[in-house]
Formats: structure tokens, sequence, C-alpha cells
């Protein structure tokens, strides 16, 4: 907020700010490795905990097939499907938004969303037909 009078207004505003999330999340994780090292030396781990109250990615998608299945097609997509994906689906951007925070044309997004879409679905009947001859196996044999 410190910069916003340096905002061009070449973007949306959300777009800028995802931007600016996204820069500094990459410098956090190439800071981190130094960070890891001097917490894991001062952590007294006799006597202190490490807790966690919100439940791991691993835990939610166990909660549901279909989010379970989700995530494993995702974790076959590239990078840039990924991140395409994320920012149209689950932070609702704009095709225009999209291509603004990723330094991308708008072609590009709607290519890489169109593929991206397209080998999950497949991915999605794959693990279903699997699914379902599992489940015909098993009947067979009750």
């Amino acid at each position: 907020m410190k910069s916003y009078e340096n905002f061009k207004g070449n973007s949306s505003e959300r777009t800028w700010l995802f931007s600016i999330a996204r820069n500094t999340a990459v410098d956090y994780f190439r800071k981190q490795a130094g960070w890891k090292k001097r917490i894991f030396s001062s952590f007294d781990w006799a006597n202190q905990e490490l807790v966690d109250p919100a439940p791991l990615p691993e835990e939610i998608a166990q909660k549901s097939e279909q989010a379970k299945s989700l995530y494993l097609c995702l974790e076959k997509c590239s990078i840039d499907q990924k991140m395409v994906l994320v920012l149209r689906y689950l932070q609702t951007m704009s095709i225009s938004e999209t291509a603004s925070a990723l330094g991308w044309s708008e072609s590009k997004v709607k290519t890489t969303q169109h593929r991206a879409l397209k080998k999950v679905k497949g991915l999605l009947e794959e693990i279903s037909r699997r699914e379902e001859h599992r489940y015909d196996q098993q009947k067979m044999f009750r």
C-alpha cells in the first residue's frame, strides 16, 4: 500500500496486488533456506511441539473422492496450466486479469486454459474408468 501511488493503472488493482504477492512469495522462498537453518537450530525440539490446527491439503482431499481426483489431476498438469486454473477458477480472475498477472497475452491464457481443462477432463475420465473396473472386479468376487 506504501507504493500505491506508483500504480500506473495498466491492469486492475487486483491483478497488480496479485503480482506483488506472487513476487513476494518467490522472494520469500528464495530466502527460506537460510531462515530454516536459523529456526531449526534455535528450536527446542525436546520441550516444544509444532502444531498446525489447519488440515493438511492431503486431509482435505481425502474428505472427498472427487476432490482427491481433481487434486491428482492438477498434479499432472504443467506449472503454467496449474497457474491458469488456480487464477481463473480458484481466484476467479478474468482472462485479461490472469494475462496481466502472469505477463502473458490473453491468447496464451485461453490456449493454456483450454489445454489444461482438456487434460483434467481426460484424466478424470481415466480415473473413473479405473474405479468402475475395480468396482466390477470386487462385485465378481463377492
